[in-house]
Parts: C-alpha cells; sequence; structure tokens
C-alpha cells in the first residue's frame, strides 16, 4: 500500500494495489472517490479535503502507528 498527498490542492490517494485493469471511479461522497475494477477489486481511494479526511492533528501532521510493532511516523500534511 501507498499514500501520495499533494498539499497545493489538498488531496491524498490510497494505492491497495497497481492498476493492472481498467478501473470505473465511484463517487462515495463529495470528498472520496473510489477506482474499482469491473472483477469488483478496489484498486484506491482518493480524498479530497485530505487534512481532515486524514484526521491531521492542529499542526497538520498525519501520525501513522504500526501497532503490531509499536512504532510510528509523522507526516506533515501542510506547506
Amino acid at each position: 500500500m501507498k499514500i501520495t498527498y499533494d498539499p497545493r490542492y489538498n488531496i491524498a490517494y490510497i494505492y491497495l494495489q497497481e492498476k493492472t485493469a481498467q478501473v470505473e471511479t465511484i463517487q462515495v461522497s463529495q470528498e472520496m472517490n473510489v477506482d474499482i475494477a469491473l472483477d469488483g477489486t478496489i484498486y484506491g481511494i482518493e480524498l479530497l479535503n485530505a487534512n481532515q479526511q486524514l484526521g491531521a492533528d492542529e499542526q497538520g501532521k498525519l501520525i501513522v502507528v504500526n501497532e503490531a510493532l509499536g512504532e510510528s511516523a509523522e507526516i506533515k500534511l501542510l506547506l
């Protein structure tokens, strides 16, 4: 899995797997689109207004926690 973030547009994309087939984009809400293949495989999720959707803290950071290893990483989401 890979997550990309573009602070210029405040958009994030969660890649669940590489696109190997043609996908259809389904608008789930005004702030979320899902790319899905004809067989139902989900390839990725686009988040508009990503800071809010990803739950960035008051300093604009996203904290990713690997609970199995007890490790965490901070990612700055704001310019």
